[in-house]
C-alpha cells in the first residue's frame, strides 16, 4: 500500500516553519498539506496560509468539520452542544474541529503525520491515536513518538535490537552503544535515560535501528523501504523557527509582534502568543486584554458566546475582565511577572511561555 505523508498547518509559527523545512530539505517527499478551518481564526492566520501556499507551490487542503451548513464549524457545534463552551477540561473543540476532520481526511490509509514540536520542547502534543497514523517530529533530535520508543526499548525487545545492531548498516558500531543497547531497563536505569544516552552517542544509528525495528510492526513506516529522516540529526529550537519564517519570505504573523502598553507609569509589551481561534479559552488574561484593545470587534463577538453561566475563563466573564480597574490590574500583574524573566530572554514569546500556561498543541503549533 502507498503511504501518505501529511503535514497540518495550524496558522502558528511552528507548523508553518515545519512546512518550509520539509519542502526545502526533503523536496522529493510528496507531502499533503492541510489545515482545519474553524471559521474563527484571526485574519493573520489566513494570510499566513496564503503566504505558505505561494512558497510551497501547492494548495493547502482546507478541512471543515461540518459541510453544507450556513454556520461556521465552531458555531454549528456550540449550538449543537447547547452553548456549552469548550474549556481546558473539556476540549471538545480540539476533538470535533481539528482531530476528527483530520482522521476523516486520512481514512484508513497508512499515513505519516509530521508534527512541529521543537527540540526545546518536552511534549508530544494532541496527536491521533489511530493505528494507521504514525507521528514523526522532524525538529527534534528524537523524531519518534513515545509509543514507538517504548516498544523498541522495552526489555522484551533487547535481543531483537541487539540482532539488528549486528545485521544492519550503521555509521559506528561503538562498544558503548552496544553496551547501552543491551542494558535492561530498571528502576535506577529508566527508559528515558537509556534513550537519551543512545541519542547522545549517535542519532543516525539509533534512527536506523528503530526504522529496522519497525519493519516487523504494523506502523505505516514498516511499508517504506527507506525514510530520509532517519539520516537527520537536526535539533531546531525557537530561534531556528523564526529564521526559517523570515528567510523563506513567508514571514511571521503580525499577532506575534510585540505591542507596547503603559499603566501607572510602568511600561510593558504584549501580543498573542500562539495561533488558534480568537476566543480560545487557553488565552491568558493579558492576551484577552490584547484582543480587546487590538481587535475590539472580535472581543465583543467572543462576549456574545458567554451565556447561561458559560464563560471562556474560569470564575470571570469577559464583561468583568474589561472593567478599567481590572485591565489595569491584569497589566500590572503581567509587568511584575515578566520583570525577572526579561533578564533571561528578550523575546515576549519566551516570557509568555514562562509565566503563562501552555495551550493545546493541536491548535497552537
Amino acid at each position: 500500500m502507498k503511504v501518505r505523508h501529511v503535514l497540518g498547518i495550524s496558522g502558528g509559527k511552528d507548523s508553518a516553519a515545519l512546512a518550509i523545512y520539509m519542502k526545502t530539505k526533503y523536496p522529493d517527499l510528496d507531502i499533503d498539506y492541510y489545515t482545519c478551518d474553524t471559521g474563527k481564526e484571526l485574519d493573520e492566520t489566513y494570510q499566513l496560509i496564503e503566504n505558505l501556499e505561494g512558497f510551497l507551490g501547492k494548495k493547502i487542503t482546507k478541512l471543515k468539520a461540518v459541510e453544507n451548513s450556513h454556520l461556521d464549524p465552531f458555531d454549528y457545534f456550540v449550538k449543537f452542544k447547547g452553548y456549552f463552551l469548550p474549556s481546558s477540561l473539556v476540549r471538545w473543540c480540539t476533538k470535533s474541529l481539528k482531530l476528527e476532520p483530520f482522521e476523516r481526511h486520512i481514512g484508513n490509509d497508512p499515513t505519516v503525520s509530521y508534527v512541529g514540536i521543537r527540540g526545546d520542547e518536552e511534549r508530544e502534543g494532541y496527536i491521533s491515536t489511530k493505528s494507521n497514523i504514525q507521528s514523526i517530529f522532524p525538529f527534534r533530535k528524537n523524531i519518534w513518538s513515545d509509543e514507538v520508543i517504548k516498544k523498541a526499548l522495552v526489555n522484551s525487545n533487547v535481543e531483537r535490537m541487539l540482532d539488528l545492531f549486528s545485521s544492519i548498516d550503521l555509521e559506528n558500531r561503538s562498544a558503548r552503544f552496544l553496551e547501552l543497547l543491551g542494558q535492561p531497563i530498571k528502576i535506577d536505569f529508566p527508559m528515558h535515560q537509556k534513550h537519551s544516552l543512545l541519542l547522545d552517542l549517535n542519532v543516525r544509528d539509533f534512527n536506523r535501528l528503530v526504522f529496522a525495528f519497525l519493519k516487523d510492526t504494523d506502523y505505516p513506516l514498516s511499508l517504506e523501504n527507506q525514510f530520509p529522516l532517519v539520516e537527520d540529526d537536526s535539533n531546531l529550537v525557537r530561534d531556528d523557527i523564526f529564521r526559517l519564517l523570515e528567510e523563506s519570505g513567508v514571514g511571521i504573523p503580525d499577532y506575534y509582534k510585540k505591542m507596547p502598553f503603559e499603566v501607572n507609569g510602568e511600561k510593558g509589551e504584549y501580543s498573542r502568543s500562539r495561533s488558534g481561534c480568537y476566543f480560545c479559552f487557553f488565552q491568558q488574561r493579558i492576551e484577552w486584554v490584547w484582543l480587546y484593545e487590538q481587535h475590539p470587534d472580535l472581543f465583543f463577538q467572543a462576549m456574545e458566546y458567554e451565556k447561561d453561566g458559560y464563560t471562556w475563563g474560569q470564575n470571570e466573564s469577559l464583561a468583568e475582565l474589561i472593567k478599567p480597574e481590572r485591565i489595569e490590574q491584569i497589566k500590572m500583574e503581567f509587568i511584575q511577572k515578566t520583570k525577572g524573566i526579561k533578564k533571561q530572554s528578550p523575546f515576549l514569546l519566551d516570557i509568555l511561555d514562562e509565566v503563562e500556561e501552555v495551550g493545546c498543541a493541536a491548535c497552537f503549533l
